[in-house]
């Protein structure tokens, strides 16, 4: 099997990388910065591909699909990984700040899957695999608008996509971890709140979050390895929720609205135009 990953040099692209080779298969290893590849390419020449890639460029996207392409002459799952965390209070982040982040996280995703589409389609095969988080779902605290809207849209991207695909041999999951022990917090950019008014809700939320670095529940090495079991399945899932932490909160969140769609049923029915 042919792996295309992005965000390979660290975390959890790293340990996918690492686990796809150690199941036997090749993996195009994508990253901003290829120096953080070499090791794997060179540990690995004949089963390993680097390639330098900045999602938010399209034509980078483009050139590191051709060449995975020239190398290995297919591509069996694409593994969108790459992103990073903005956090803070929405009234205070900038346009710029909230842009960059759907940028990477949603546009950069759709630049990666657009380019591999066109040779799985023509291959009738392929898996498109879209790392999301817990907070795709279930927003575990303050602070997370930014980074979650990304989560949300994707997954609404790729749940559609889905569907557009289902009938040309192409498949789509949806991966969504509770909090993985990796650097993604190093990477992350969180703004503390200038106005008071959100100490008590996003400023303990950033507490929380840099109190949790270094502590995460999942492994980064097991989620990979649960990926690579799930995708490995006769019929893989579209949604994947990692981490007993996040089975319980998208449990308990879709409980919660089911809950309330009952409530609200009545008034919900009331809008249809009259007979």
């Amino acid at each position: 099997m042919i792996w295309f990953i992005t965000g390979s040099g660290s975390g959890l692209g790293r340990a996918l990388a690492e686990a796809a080779l150690g199941a036997g298969d090749s993996v195009v290893a994508t990253g901003r910065n290829r120096e953080d590849l070499r090791e794997l390419e060179e540990r690995e020449p004949d089963r390993v591909l680097a390639q330098e890639l900045d999602v938010t460029e399209a034509s980078q996207a483009k050139d590191a699909v051709d060449a995975a392409i020239d190398r290995f002459g297919r591509i069996d799952f694409l593994v969108n990984n790459a992103g990073f965390g903005l956090f803070g209070p929405l009234e205070e982040l900038t346009d710029a700040e909230i842009r960059r982040e759907f940028d990477t996280n949603v546009f950069g995703a759709v630049n990666v899957i657009r380019a591999v589409l066109p040779r799985m389609r023509s291959e009738r095969s392929g898996h498109i695999v879209q790392i999301s988080s817990l907070e795709g779902v279930a927003p575990a605290v303050a602070g997370e608008a930014a980074y979650a809207g990304t989560k949300f849209a994707i997954e609404g991207i790729c749940e559609t996509l889905a569907k557009d695909v289902e009938h040309l041999g192409i498949g789509v999951t949806i991966v969504e971890p509770g909090p993985i022990r990796t650097d993604f917090a190093a990477g992350a950019v969180a703004k503390e709140p200038a106005d008071p008014d959100y100490e008590e809700s996003v400023g303990k939320a950033l507490e929380w979050f840099a109190d949790l670095a270094g502590k995460q529940p999942n492994d980064p090495r097991r989620v990979a390895e649960a990926i690579i079991a799930a995708l490995s399945s006769p019929e893989p899932p579209l949604r994947l929720a990692l981490g007993e932490e996040a089975v319980q909160a998208i449990r308990e969140k879709l409980e919660g609205q089911s809950a309330e769609l009952d409530d609200w049923e009545r008034l919900a029915a009331s809008t249809a135009v009259p007979a």
